[in-house]
């Protein structure tokens, strides 16, 4: 398993913050792969010596999940699990589940720990966080508190602040967005006559009073205006709407239904088994739209989501992102054939996008390396160290106030502008141009392969390795292919084989590689031992390639017509 550089530059960055400050809060959306990122930093803090970890999470999905990605990242560590069937400390690594662990003779059992990580630590103020915390530091005053979450300023709006006394590193949207994990958001700010009394809500202590939000956006003239510029900006998407209260969020379902389009609504006050299955209508059924109420803001992604309609502010930026976020997944052709995703439309009613500007516009754009240390600046709020980019401190909320801001109007929103990635200068194996042209790029490992072919001007991903079928990646942008090809690689090869790798990336070719090339390529001098591997490995796995492009190609036009 090897973490893409933007990884590796997370986890050098807390592991340095660990050392530091004993504690750090690391902070990454969705796409960033967190857990990947935690079990490396977990790896590395128990590198030497004998220590013992343990891993919170609030959800046994997570916990379960949580297991399975670190042990692909630490297969040397031992793990074992805390939580209603298992109260097992055996393991280097112990993953507790919250809920548990924070019952008093469960937490009686817990031994010293070295180090102690919050999975989705925007929740670690809660009261059951606090009781493992304090007893963890209780037991081991020299215990390290490592946190990790998307949405530093959310849960139970409780300050980070009496946990983490700095923030190691945040990764911005646009960071990925930039490297093909994610889709780029278009976004259109939209005044359907609102704005100007929107911008007059008064704030809680916790975001603006929808209250006053209901009274001014659920209104049939304001919502028969969302539906008529939905439909003719994202009509053919699967969409999420995100309202202020339940009763603006039925009265917009209704509006859509009447309006002949498929929508369904998911509020707090639905049973589990209820909300599931509405759901359900969304995701398998033939519903276009979901309309909730702060629901679907965290722990809920249906990648063909493509269309996020904002019909209430939000006073914190990272609950912003959030529900953008909701939209941003790329598509795995396995689990959703026939579906291409390129970018997702955001159409915000409210004031969201121009009270915190573009979601972009604090993101290193020019394609620099992020690695070495991250400048920082102290918060004047609470005085935690945090990175010098951020614009909300993680840790209390405060909101740093653009240095032009002299009260009047905000300026324009500019386009969106993203700078392609150079991924094939960052991978860690190096991609070839089969044929010159651009058009077909292979790149090898020991024991897997990864390629990205262009077709009727779309890029689809392909890969192959030991023990598995040769498989369809990705389909769309060559960005996004790029980037599932190389994760491809990286998930199903090692430091080790890709140094091993590099070592003959410059020699000449076998006798036997030259035997099953065509003869052109006999005479080529400048050709290389792994150029040729990588030749071979398309001429191998030829029909295999063609057999699922063309396919895909085929099942995309089918559903363009």
């Amino acid at each position: 398993m090897i973490l893409r550089p933007r990884q590796q530059a997370f986890v050098e960055r807390s592991v340095a913050a660990l050392h530091e400050h004993g504690n750090t809060l690391a902070v990454a959306p969705t796409g960033m792969g967190k857990t990947l990122c935690l079990s490396a930093v977990v790896g590395r803090m128990l590198a030497e010596g004998s220590g013992k970890a343990c891993v919170l999470a609030h959800r046994d999905e997570l916990t379960r999940q949580n297991v399975t990605k670190f042990c692909r990242v630490n297969p040397g560590l031992s793990t074992s699990i805390v939580n209603a069937e298992s109260k097992s400390w055996r393991g280097r690594t112990t993953f507790a589940m919250v809920p548990t662990l924070a019952r008093q003779s469960n937490l009686k059992a817990m031994p010293p720990l070295d180090l102690l990580v919050i999975d989705e630590a925007h929740h670690a103020a809660a009261p059951g966080y606090r009781r493992i915390i304090d007893a963890a530091r209780e037991r081991n005053p020299e215990c390290r508190i490592y946190g990790v979450t998307a949405t530093p300023n959310r849960g139970d709006k409780k300050a980070l602040r009496p946990i983490f006394s700095n923030v190691a590193d945040q990764v911005r949207l646009g960071e990925l967005v930039q490297s093909g994990h994610l889709v780029p958001p278009r976004t259109f700010v939209i005044d359907v006559g609102t704005g100007e009394a929107l911008r007059q809500v008064k704030r809680t202590a916790d975001d603006f009073d929808m209250a006053e939000v209901d009274r001014i956006m659920n209104k049939a003239p304001v919502t028969e205006a969302v539906i008529k510029h939905w439909k003719e900006k994202a009509g053919d998407r699967k969409t999420v709407v995100f309202c202020s209260t339940v009763d603006h969020a039925r009265n917009v379902t209704e509006a859509f239904t009447a309006a002949d389009v498929g929508a369904v609504m998911i509020h707090g006050e639905l049973v589990g088994g209820e909300r599931w299955a509405t759901l359900a209508r969304f995701e398998k059924g033939p519903a276009k739209v979901v309309v909730n109420v702060a629901v679907l803001t965290e722990g809920w992604d249906y990648p063909p989501t493509s269309c996020v309609v904002l019909l209430r502010p939000s006073s914190y930026k990272s609950t912003l992102i959030q529900m953008v976020g909701r939209g941003l997944r790329t598509i795995d052709p396995n689990e959703h054939p026939g579906i291409i995703k390129t970018d997702c439309i955001v159409l915000d009613f409210g004031i969201s996008t121009l009270l915190h500007g573009s979601l972009e516009q604090d993101v290193n754009l020019d394609g620099r390396e992020t690695t070495g240390d991250a400048p920082t600046k102290q918060c004047p709020e609470c005085d935690a160290t945090v990175p010098l980019a951020v614009r909300e401190c993680p840790l209390c909320g405060y909101v740093w106030e653009r240095e032009d801001d002299d009260g009047g109007p905000p300026e324009p929103l500019a386009d969106f502008i993203m700078t392609e990635v150079d991924l094939l200068a960052r991978s860690s194996f190096r991609w070839c141009d089969l044929f010159g042209d651009d058009a077909a790029l292979v790149a090898n490992g020991f024991t897997a392969w990864g390629g990205v072919f262009c077709l009727n001007g779309r890029w689809h991903a392909v890969g192959g390795a030991k023990g598995h079928h040769t498989r369809l990646l990705s389909i769309g942008e060559r960005t996004i292919c790029l980037a599932a090809a190389d994760d491809w690689l990286n998930e199903n090869e090692t430091a080790e084989s890709a140094h091993k790798t590099r070592s003959w990336l410059n020699q000449p070719p076998t006798e036997k590689q030259l035997q099953y090339l065509p003869a052109e390529y006999r005479h080529d001098l400048n050709l290389t031992r792994y150029q040729a591997s990588a030749l071979l490995t398309f001429r191998f796995n030829k029909s295999a390639i063609r057999s699922l492009v063309f396919e895909a190609d085929r099942q995309a036009l089918k559903e363009v017509a």
